[in-house]
């Protein structure tokens, strides 16, 4: 998008006054203008290091702004106050609780496509790093996002443009804020040692909504981030490929079985797209059969003496395939009173 000829191009089509009578750039010009293949990669903004606005045009949709740069360089931006008339920041919207939804997962549809970076909408890595806790099962509880190594009071940027629904101090996240965005996805950002923002704050990615530190139950400095749909979790790998700072895709095909602590994010391989872009006539029957496997499953209440070998011969399965079926190891201690799944 760099250099004077495309920006000629585009002022081409744009009134430079209020009360020019040229015709308005379309969204569809503007995407032949400037193509973004939103199934491809995209990578993250720099933060802090943005050009000086020069000016700012209208194109045909009020939402959508082309902003001029002193550097020659210009983009595309979304008027983040016009995302305040969308249902998506309608539905559900409470300041003061961290899961305001109320829906259950069966209700929610086998697939949802969630728009997270395009032409208007910028992506920025809220911490280039390697994941060293990652989402699912930890210790018998569920690790609902990943944690982030960071130092003390590093920035911390807001992946995508949205809306802060929530920047509050809670017990087990500490100071956290809660982004929306216009996809319906939101981010959580943990543990912080001080909050930028506040609720109902427009946030574009790459702002500073937080500096990281170590408040709530933390053992360390380090940004807890979380990526949820209709207040249900899901492994933000799917998304995001921290080590790199890489958005995986424009879009991501959101399925209704990421969304349980077991669903964790495979390594990509040939077989990735076909397991994303699936029928949902497959993922139908896939979703049956998972039904009727958890209706047959079998669960033992741990009595004195039980072991997980003794366990494993008495049901006829492997130590190993108890354990991936609770989420737990060959060396964890079986409490009595505990249920565990044995097929």
């Amino acid at each position: 998008m760099r250099g004077l000829p495309i920006l000629t191009a585009v002022l081409a089509f744009l009134p430079l006054t209020a009360g020019a009578q040229q015709p308005r750039l379309s969204l569809k010009e503007a995407e032949l203008l400037v193509p973004r293949e939103i199934r491809k990669p995209v990578k993250s903004m720099i933060p802090g290091n943005n050009p000086t606005v020069h000016d700012t045009l209208d194109t045909s949709d009020p939402a959508i702004k082309i902003v001029l740069c002193n550097d020659g360089t210009w983009h595309y931006s979304r008027d983040l106050s016009a995302m305040a008339d969308s249902a998506v920041f309608r539905k559900a919207w409470n300041e003061n609780v961290l899961n305001p939804y109320n829906t259950k997962l069966e209700d929610l549809p086998f697939r949802a496509t969630l728009c997270l970076a395009d032409s208007a909408s910028r992506f920025c890595c809220p911490r280039q790093v390697k994941v060293f806790s990652p989402f699912g099962w930890r210790r018998r509880r569920n690790h609902t996002g990943v944690d982030l190594p960071l130092p003390m009071r590093t920035p911390v940027y807001a992946a995508f443009d949205g809306r802060v629904r929530c920047s509050m101090y809670n017990r087990g996240y500490g100071n956290i804020v809660v982004i929306r965005h216009a996809s319906g996805l939101e981010t959580s950002y943990a543990h912080l040692a001080e909050r930028k923002v506040e609720a109902g704050d427009y946030v574009a990615a790459g702002d500073v909504i937080g500096l990281g530190g170590s408040t709530g139950r933390s053992s360390g400095p380090h940004l807890h981030f979380e990526t949820r749909y209709e207040g249900y979790c899901f492994d933000p790998q799917w998304l995001i490929d921290f080590e790199t700072g890489t958005l995986r895709h424009g879009y991501f095909v959101l399925k209704r079985k990421y969304l349980t602590p077991s669903s964790k994010y495979y390594p990509e391989s040939e077989d990735e797209e076909e397991e994303i872009y699936k029928t949902e006539e497959e993922d139908r029957a896939e979703a049956e059969r998972i039904a009727k496997e958890m209706a047959a499953a079998q669960y033992h209440t741990i009595k004195s003496g039980d072991t997980l070998l003794g366990l494993a011969a008495k049901y006829h399965t492997t130590v190993n395939a108890i354990c991936k079926l609770n989420g737990i190891t060959s060396t964890t201690t079986l409490r009595i009173g505990r249920k565990l799944r044995v097929r």
